[in-house]
């Protein structure tokens, strides 16, 4: 089964209105001094504050540390095999544990075993928590029945969710209604999924770090990241989202955008990472999460091709898709990245010869053997332009040469090679073990340079073409054309003018 009962019945049956759920802000101070200063700056943006105890190095007076907090706080002190860094014993670790609930936190976080052996004390609210940190709980059930036998007021779990299939059984915890409400930790890259998805499915709470360096756990969200570049506290039960898959700054950089854009239209929709380890279940897992398309990123753009049933020219082409859309008839793919990159290089080539068509009969040179590559290709190809293309994998640029009918130029013969534009979705030639760093020899005066290898920023070799007296396009350029083609096709309207400047700004 893809989905549980419960899961199904909330995605189709939002309730309205509700209690309002929380971030929560993960500090973990290794100083009594530090701590109070942590506890200040997290308040200042969350919720609720998680005082992380296991880090202190010398024992905490908690009732002092936490006495200035003007949020509710939650204790905790967890043990290496629960992800946490307490390196005392068991009997001290419970100590300190006693210690705190003494001093009238909010919430106090307790494994079942603490939980039989700590008593409920005040007004402290007891999250039993269920830790796995190497694969999902298996009878969730039982921990649901031992936990109501620890007199918990919410349920915990935690476990690795590295891609959508491992954060779907969490996910599915956390949805269902239940006696006992229900906080989840997505431990990995999908763990950010998890917690844009938990917020809209009705959490109590969800877990951000402070900020870079002070995660709670390895690739935990940061407050600022899930504010401005998810802007997560619109998320709610209605929210629509739009799938983006790949990774680095260029996933950061285009949910930053759209979700501007989503904003500035006033449109309920917010852009999901997501991540996967196959593809057999992954439309089933769109479907029930209604997400009506995926973006990919350059590095993801054959991936999710092939979850389309069909696609334009271009993507089936080149199989490289950067984005699909749900349609009646299955998944549709469209390939986007190759019309922005060939206005941006008609416009710098235009401009310079006042041409009408000035790729027509002028020698490109593609350097990469990826999917942008191809489409690259194809795009140039349709412009009547001479298209060679050479990549450290000689083997595959010669299997792309021969099917795209392109020249195929040998690494041995690159810069004997005279062209007038030179296009690189790669600026090295490394294969395997092989590493062979890209020689700046072959920029030459007057040579228009096109360097999309680290889009949408640019690499070394755009800044030393610039200084070689190439023609230079700027990748910032295709990256806002190709930003507002993606905004259209998912909406059907222009981009607004400020989500560019808005959607990047500090």
């Amino acid at each position: 089964m893809i989905a549980s009962p419960g899961l199904f019945f909330l995605i189709h049956s939002h309730s309205k209105g509700g209690k309002a759920q929380m971030i929560c802000i993960s500090v973990t101070p290794e100083s009594r001094q530090l701590a109070k200063v942590d506890i200040y700056n997290a308040a200042n943006q969350c919720d609720l504050v998680e005082v992380c105890l296991d880090r202190l190095h010398k024992e905490p007076d908690v009732k002092d540390i936490i006495s200035g907090c003007k949020k509710p706080v939650l204790i905790s002190c967890r043990p290496v095999a629960e992800g946490g860094h307490f390196d005392g014993t068991e009997e001290e670790r419970l100590a300190l544990m006693r210690q705190a609930i003494l001093a009238g936190p909010d919430y106090i976080e307790l494994d079942p075993k603490s939980a039989q052996k700590i008593p409920r004390f005040g007004k402290t609210q007891r999250v039993v928590s269920f830790a796995s940190m190497t694969r999902p709980l298996n009878d969730v059930e039982e921990a649901f029945e031992e936990a109501t036998r620890c007199q918990a007021d919410i349920i915990k779990f935690t476990w690795p969710t590295e891609t959508l299939e491992s954060a779907w059984p969490l996910l599915a915890v956390v949805s269902q209604k239940r006696m006992l409400p229900v906080v989840g930790l997505g431990l990995g890259r999908c763990g950010l999924t998890f917690s844009l998805l938990g917020r809209k499915y009705g959490s109590p709470w969800i877990y951000a770090a402070l900020e870079r360096g002070m995660e709670a756990f390895p690739g935990q969200p940061t407050v600022g990241e899930l504010d401005d570049v998810y802007r997560w506290r619109q998320v709610d039960s209605k929210t629509r989202f739009i799938g983006v898959v790949g990774g680095g700054v260029i996933e950061l950089a285009i949910s930053k955008i759209l979700n501007a854009a989503f904003d500035l239209s006033g449109m309920n929709t917010r852009c999901l990472p997501l991540d996967f380890k196959s593809l057999d279940q992954v439309p089933k897992m769109l479907d029930i999460l209604k997400i009506p398309a995926v973006i990919a990123t350059p590095q993801a753009g054959r991936r999710v091709m092939s979850l389309a049933t069909k696609g334009d020219d271009v993507s089936t082409a080149s199989r490289f898709s950067d984005v699909i859309i749900k349609s009646a008839d299955g998944w549709q793919a469209h390939n986007l990245v190759w019309k922005s990159t060939l206005r941006a290089l008609e416009a710098k080539l235009g401009k310079q010869s006042g041409e009408d068509r000035p790729l027509d009969k002028r020698n490109t040179i593609i350097i990469g053997s990826d999917g942008l590559a191809i489409s690259l290709a194809h795009g140039i190809k349709r412009r009547q332009g001479l298209v060679s293309i050479c990549s450290g994998d000689e083997v595959e640029a010669q299997k792309i040469a021969q099917s795209c009918e392109l020249r195929y130029v040998p690494v041995a013969k690159l810069y004997e090679t005279l062209v007038d534009v030179v296009a690189l979705t790669a600026n090295t030639l490394d294969f395997g073990s092989k590493k062979s760093p890209l020689n700046p020899s072959l920029l030459r005066p007057g040579m228009t340079v096109m360097d999309l290898s680290e889009f949408p920023g640019e690499s070394d070799l755009t800044q030393e073409a610039r200084e070689r007296g190439c023609k230079v396009v700027e990748p910032s350029e295709v990256f806002g054309d190709y930003v507002g083609l993606l905004f259209k096709s998912l909406t059907g309207q222009e981009l607004p003018p400020d989500a560019i400047v808005s959607g990047l700004s500090d």
